[in-house]
């Protein structure tokens, strides 16, 4: 079932090859992902997290073959979330008197959810419990992703157990960061970060420092999905604190959908305009009724800048466009700047609605929105060219 992490420590957890999506619908996972357990043995027994939910009786008979579950002293929930705490219930109905350690507002989450009493034993940051030879220290991770989110640090092996922190949407039986794609890991990795942990980028600077304010030696960070950090482990550490510090690379997205392909020949003629005005910029243009959502939105946490195209329709703009443009205001993006466009027949109310959204969403609105009627003829291609052209100088 698991793997021998050191001699303490074994990996417990399930790897889901067939994963695609994940939040309901909201997150694509095209390289699956994984339910990261850890099981560590020292005069006392503790079992840090479980699994999704849909695999909890066979993370549980799993578990039987390790280690007699009685022998389980402990089990430590950093996060109230189904796909960390979904085997709770079973695994509780096997030893149903066993200490869950976790913070007050895992209580109250994994009440809420399971509707158990547990044998719940709240804890705070700084807060340890002894192993034996070695010891557990709390470290509350809240709003990282949820408000009960808690990681946990074992002594002695110097492993920080993360929870959601640091992890990523990656399958892979080798479950090493040195042993992986690297173009891969850092892929899934930032798009983990830009699509989960955005709108707490603060948080997670204030956070970073707190750990390293702590002084403690790291040598692996075990998240709990994706793989474990072992070669240089604060890599991961670094890279957040970077990420966290409104990130942005010398990139400018065009982000547009269509209905007679008039919109589409204005954001590709923007595109020229940009790229005349700056060859060194990378530009990426998206149908967002035909791309996947979490893939542009991690594009837009990339991006310097953004440019967001809509045909009028029903006095609005299409509904891919409208859905994004709700969740780019819910990721709170910071130092980002933006224009909006579209083609019409009639109304044409689709550009100022578009700048209107990116203005509430905390984007600086660079570029007057522009608009065209019915699908653009030559001279309306150069006034797209002009557009992009403008937008770049305005940068």
């Amino acid at each position: 079932m698991g793997f021998i992490i050191n001699d303490n420590v074994t990996w417990v957890g399930k790897i889901d090859w067939e994963l695609r999506k994940f939040h309901g619908e909201e997150y694509s996972t095209h390289r699956g992902s994984s339910y990261n357990s850890y099981l560590v043995r020292d005069e006392k027994t503790v079992l840090i997290d479980t699994v999704w939910a849909p695999f909890s009786q066979e993370f549980v008979d799993k578990l039987k073959q390790e280690i007699d579950l009685k022998k389980i002293d402990y089990i430590v929930a950093n996060h109230g979330e189904v796909d960390h705490s979904g085997a709770l219930t079973d695994l509780l109905r096997e030893i149903p008197d066993t200490p869950v350690y976790c913070t007050a507002n895992a209580v109250k989450s994994l009440k809420g959810q399971y509707h158990q009493d547990w044998n719940f034993k709240t804890v705070k940051t700084g807060d340890k419990l002894s192993l034996g030879k070695k010891e557990l220290t709390f470290i509350e991770m809240t709003m990282l992703h949820w408000p009960d989110s808690m990681a946990c640090y074992l002594s002695g092996d110097n492993i920080l157990f993360s929870n959601d922190a640091f992890g990523q949407h990656l399958a892979s039986e080798l479950m090493y960061s040195d042993l992986v794609d690297q173009a891969e890991l850092f892929q899934e990795a930032i798009k983990y970060y830009a699509n989960i942990l955005t709108p707490f980028s603060k948080l997670v600077d204030n956070k970073i420092k707190q750990i390293v304010g702590l002084n403690l030696p790291i040598s692996m960070i075990c998240p709990s999905h994706g793989v474990i950090w072992r070669d240089n482990p604060l890599q991961i550490v670094e890279t957040y604190a970077k990420w966290a510090n409104s990130y942005q690379e010398n990139q400018i997205t065009i982000i547009y959908d269509t209905m007679w392909n008039g919109t589409r020949l204005m954001a590709e003629a923007i595109a020229q305009g940009v790229k005349e005005a700056d060859p060194a910029v990378t530009i990426k243009v998206y149908n967002s009724g035909r791309s996947d959502r979490t893939d542009i939105l991690t594009e837009v946490f990339k991006s310097k800048a953004v440019i967001v195209g809509s045909p009028t329709v029903n006095r609005g703009v299409l509904s891919s466009i409208a859905a994004l443009l709700e969740e780019m205001k819910g990721m709170s993006f910071k130092n980002k700047k933006a224009a909006g466009f579209g083609a019409y027949g009639w109304s044409g109310e689709s550009p100022k609605d578009i700048t209107e959204k990116l203005r509430e969403g905390g984007f600086a609105i660079a570029n007057e929105p522009l608009g065209l009627l019915w699908n653009p003829d030559a001279q309306g291609q150069e006034a797209c060219v002009k557009f992009g052209r403008d937008f770049v100088a305005n940068l």
